[in-house]
């Protein structure tokens, strides 16, 4: 018997392989749990107002978009400047004066 044992102990597979195997089941369901608590407290957190779920309600969700659209039809997108930022070494106050002086000037 202690013989067998002994064989036992100097197999490989069950020396590295099972702890292995376990190792790698066990830390999938342990992961599982882990992420299931993320996203049950991220569902706690996501919840909104009344207000605003009044309006994210999806079946007026189409409601709005045309509303917004119809907001943004009647205005002038075509008239508008294209004004570069300050770099980070340069002074915003001065350029955006330069920039302000130079639109004037062309208007």
């Amino acid at each position: 018997m202690w013989n067998q044992v002994r064989k036992l102990q100097r197999n490989k597979t069950l020396k590295y392989g099972i702890p292995m195997l376990l190792l790698v089941v066990g830390g999938s369901f342990g992961l599982r749990e882990f992420t299931q608590i993320r996203y049950d407290a991220q569902k706690i957190k996501r919840k909104l107002d009344p207000t605003l779920e009044s309006r994210v309600n999806t079946e007026k969700q189409s409601v709005i978009l045309e509303e917004e659209y119809e907001k943004l039809k009647d205005m002038d997108l075509g008239g508008w400047q294209n004004i570069r930022g300050p770099r980070p070494w340069e002074d915003s106050r001065e350029s955006q004066d330069q920039q302000r002086s130079r639109l004037n000037k062309g208007t």
